[in-house]
């Protein structure tokens, strides 16, 4: 189900980020990425782009696999976005999802 929540705001798709933080590993790749210097001190590079890929696999304790799927999932529901540069991949929160589904919980529940 997509909903525009308002005209100036994000189309966003309520059941896919509902589905995406019923996973404990995915709300807490959301929250780690809310203060990435705290999270990932050891990420050489700056924070501009986000988070490099392989910074999650050690900060989750899952193998590499799994984070590629929780990160394809937040993706796909729009609460992350990703930036290649050169060979990396590097991902940040979505604030503009993230905000206009608050917005949308606390409207209609």
């Amino acid at each position: 189900m997509s909903t525009k929540t308002n005209p100036k705001t994000t189309e966003i798709d309520v059941d896919a980020i509902h589905k995406a933080l019923a996973n404990p590993a995915r709300r807490a790749i959301l929250a780690q990425l809310r203060e990435p210097e705290k999270h990932f001190p050891s990420q050489k590079l700056s924070y501009e782009h986000g988070v490099c890929a392989g910074q999650f696999d050690e900060s989750c304790g899952l193998s590499q696999s799994t984070v590629s799927a929780h990160l394809a999932a937040l993706q796909r529901a729009g609460l992350i976005t990703s930036t290649r540069v050169g060979q990396w991949v590097f991902f940040k929160r979505n604030e503009a999802v993230i905000n206009a589904f608050l917005a949308h919980i606390s409207a209609d529940l």
